[in-house]
């Protein structure tokens, strides 16, 4: 650990907030996007080793973003990992469809990051 880029797709300010906190802990270089065309514009400057992409953003949402990733023969290698504490039904279906990964967390399992209703499978 220490080199490895991680992209964060994430508009929730708190979410967001646990996540890089997490990941600068492990030493993983962070790099921020609060909507998806902001995330492929940086994934496309940083060339990361993972991407954490929420479902539901502002404007373009996780699941088109990824699918225009993995039609990407620059990007489509890069893991994309599904990060959200809210999912709709069928969300898990288009998921696999568009070859990402599910991570579910919440963040009232972390006191300083209170207020949020959101799991960790």
């Amino acid at each position: 650990m220490g080199n490895e880029k991680v992209l964060i797709i994430e508009d929730n300010e708190l979410n967001m907030k646990l996540v890089r906190s997490l990941l600068q802990l492990g030493k993983y270089r962070v790099f921020e996007a609060d909507n998806a065309e902001k995330g492929l514009q940086l994934m496309r400057a940083n060339r990361p080793d993972l991407v954490l992409m929420d479902i539901q953003l502002p404007g373009m949402n996780g699941l088109k973003a990824t699918q225009i990733i993995k039609k990407d023969n620059d990007l489509k290698h890069t893991p994309v990992v599904a990060l959200t504490s809210y999912a709709m039904q069928g969300d898990e279906k288009k998921s696999r469809q568009c070859r990402l990964r599910r991570l579910y967390y919440q963040t009232d399992r972390h006191p300083q990051f209170s207020g949020s209703n959101s799991k960790i499978y």
